[in-house]
C-alpha cells in the first residue's frame, strides 16, 4: 500500500465508519425518538383501552383522576427508564465495551416491543407501563453510548459530523412516529398496538449487522490492553495499514490519565482537574432539556388551531414541524466541522431565547390582534430550527470530546442523569406551570436559554479539529492545575483508586 500524506488521511470517511454509524444510530438513537413521539397520537385510543380493560375486570369505569394518573405514569415511565439506563452506562461500557453495550441494549427494545404489541390481546395495560420503563432504559443507554462509540471510532476531523448523527436519527425517529401516527395509518383503534410494537424492528436489524463492525479501538487499547485488536480495528476503520501514529496518540492519552486510575462518578466530582468539564456538561444537559423544547411541542397544536388550521389538519402540520427538525439537523452535520461546536451552541440557544421571548408576547396578544397567531407559528418553527442547530445535537458530542477515556463513562452517567431527570421534571412540572402562568411560562424558558448562552460564551472552548489531548490541555489551564499529569494531585485523596475495577 502506498504511503499517504497524514493530513489527507485525516479526512477519510471509509465505508466501514459510515455503515457502523448508520447501524448504531438507526438501531439505537432512532428508537429514542420513535418512543418519544409514538405514544402521542394514539393517546385517546389507549386511554379507552385502559378504561375498557378496567371495566372488564371490576365492572365499572375508572374515574377521571385515576385514568389521568395512570396515563401520566405511562408517559413518565419513559424518562424514568432513561434515568435508570444512564446509571447503567459506566458499568456496561467498561465491561462489555461500547459495541457490546449497544448489542446488549437491544434486549430493552425487543422485549417491550412484544409487551406493547400484544398488550391489547392480553387485556393488560400493565404490560404497556412495564414496556415504557424498558424502552426508557434502552433510550437512556443509547443516548449516552452511541455518541461515545461514534466519537471513539471517528477521525478527529469527522468527530463533530458523526457526533451529530445520533441526534439526526432521534429526529428521524420522531418524524417516522408522527407519520405512522396519522389517523389514516396506525393512530386508530386497531392500529395502535402495531404502532408501539414497531420499535423492535431497528433493534433486530442492529443485532444482525452490528457484530460485523469493529469495537472502539480506544476501548480495546486502553481498557482491554489488546494492541493487536486495536490496530486491526483501526485498519478497518481508516482503510490503510499504517495506524502507528494514531495508536501512539491513544497511548499518549492513556499516559496522560494513568495516574487517575478508575474514575467513579464520586471521584469525577472531587477532581479539581475536571471541575469545569463537569460543570459544563451539567449546564449544557440541563439547558438542553429545561429550555422549553417539550413545552413548545405541547403548545404547538394549540397555536396551530388558534391560527385557523383545521383540527384534522393539525396532525399534518405537526409532521411538517418534525420534517423541519430533521432537515436542520442534517444541516448541523455539514456545518459543525466548518463553523464549530461553540458557535452552533451560541446561535441555537440565542434563537431559542428570542423565540421564547416573542412567543410570550404573541400568546398574550393573540386574541387582541388578528395576525398574532401567525407570529406564534413563526416562533414555534424558529424555536425548532434553533434547538436542532445546537442545543439538541452538540451537548452529547461535547461529553465525548472534553473527557479523556478513563473519565468518559462516569461523565456520560452524569450527563445522562441530568438529561433524564430534567426531562422527567419538565414532564411532571410543566402542566402545573402552564395552568399557573399560562403564556408567561415561556419567560422561564427564555431565561434558561439566556443563562445557557452566557455560560457557553464565557466558558465553553472550541473543540473543532482538536485531539482529545489538545482539548484536555485547554481545560488544564481553565482548572488551574499544574503539570502534564494534573490528576496526580488527586492521588492523595484517592489512595485506593489506582487499580482499575
Amino acid at each position: 500500500m502506498e504511503p499517504q500524506d497524514p493530513v489527507k488521511r485525516e479526512g477519510r470517511l471509509t465505508p466501514v465508519i459510515v455503515l457502523a454509524t448508520l447501524i448504531a444510530a438507526f438501531g439505537s438513537s432512532f428508537q429514542y425518538g420513535y418512543n418519544v413521539a409514538a405514544i402521542n397520537s394514539p393517546s385517546e385510543f389507549m386511554k379507552d383501552f385502559y378504561n375498557y380493560t378496567y371495566y372488564d375486570r371490576i365492572g365499572e369505569y375508572m374515574n377521571e383522576f385515576y385514568l389521568t394518573l395512570l396515563w401520566s405514569i405511562t408517559v413518565s415511565m419513559f424518562p424514568f427508564g432513561g434515568f435508570l439506563g444512564s446509571l447503567m452506562v459506566g458499568p456496561l461500557v467498561n465491561n462489555l465495551g461500547r459495541k457490546g453495550t449497544l448489542l446488549f441494549n437491544n434486549i430493552f427494545s425487543i422485549v417491550p416491543a412484544f409487551l406493547m404489541g400484544f398488550s391489547e390481546l392480553a387485556k393488560s395495560f400493565e404490560m404497556i407501563i412495564v414496556a415504557r420503563v424498558l424502552v426508557g432504559i434502552c433510550a437512556g443507554l443509547s443516548s449516552n453510548v452511541v455518541p461515545m462509540y461514534l466519537g471513539e471510532l471517528a477521525p478527529k476531523n469527522w468527530r463533530g459530523a458523526l457526533g451529530v448523527v445520533p441526534q439526526l436519527f432521534i429526529t428521524i425517529g420522531i418524524l417516522v412516529a408522527q407519520i405512522f401516527g396519522l389517523r389514516s395509518l396506525l393512530a386508530n383503534e386497531e392500529g395502535w398496538p402495531i404502532l408501539l410494537g414497531l420499535t423492535g424492528i431497528p433493534a433486530v436489524l442492529q443485532l444482525l449487522f452490528l457484530p460485523f463492525f469493529p469495537e472502539s479501538p480506544r476501548y480495546l487499547l486502553i481498557q482491554k490492553k489488546d494492541e493487536a485488536a486495536a490496530k486491526s480495528a483501526l485498519r478497518r476503520l481508516r482503510g490503510w495499514h499504517d495506524v502507528d501514529a494514531e495508536i501512539e496518540e491513544i497511548l499518549e492519552e492513556d499516559k496522560a490519565e494513568k495516574a487517575a486510575g478508575f474514575i467513579s462518578v464520586l471521584k469525577l466530582f472531587k477532581m479539581r482537574s475536571l471541575r469545569w468539564q463537569v460543570i459544563s456538561i451539567i449546564v449544557l444537559m440541563a439547558g438542553q432539556q429545561l429550555s422549553g423544547v417539550n413545552a413548545i411541542y405541547y403548545y404547538a397544536d394549540q397555536i396551530y388551531l388558534s391560527a385557523g388550521v383545521n383540527e384534522d389538519d393539525v396532525q399534518y402540520v405537526t409532521v411538517g414541524t418534525g420534517a423541519v427538525n430533521v432537515l436542520i439537523t442534517v444541516c448541523a452535520i455539514f456545518i459543525v466541522e466548518l463553523i464549530g461546536r461553540r458557535f452552533l451552541l451560541l446561535l441555537g440557544f440565542s434563537v431559542c431565547f428570542t423565540a421564547c421571548s416573542l412567543l410570550t408576547g404573541a400568546l398574550v396578544l393573540q386574541d387582541k390582534i388578528s395576525w398574532m397567531p401567525y407570529v406564534s407559528i413563526a416562533c414555534v418553527i424558529s424555536y425548532v430550527i434553533g434547538h436542532a442547530l445546537g442545543p439538541s445535537p452538540i451537548p452529547a458530542l461535547l461529553v465525548t470530546e472534553i473527557f479523556l477515556q478513563s473519565s468518559r463513562p462516569a461523565a456520560y452517567m452524569v450527563a445522562g442523569t441530568v438529561h433524564w431527570l430534567s426531562n422527567f421534571t419538565v414532564g411532571l412540572v410543566f402542566p402545573f406551570i402552564q395552568v399557573g402562568l399560562g403564556a408567561y411560562s415561556f419567560v422561564i424558558f427564555a431565561l434558561i436559554c439566556l443563562f445557557t448562552t452566557i455560560y457557553v460564551f464565557l466558558i465553553i472552548p472550541e473543540t473543532k479539529s482538536k485531539t482529545f489531548i489538545e482539548i484536555n490541555q485547554i481545560f488544564i489551564k481553565m482548572n488551574k492545575v499544574p503539570g502534564v499529569h494534573p490528576e496526580k494531585e488527586e492521588l492523595k485523596e484517592f489512595p485506593h483508586s489506582t487499580t482499575r475495577q
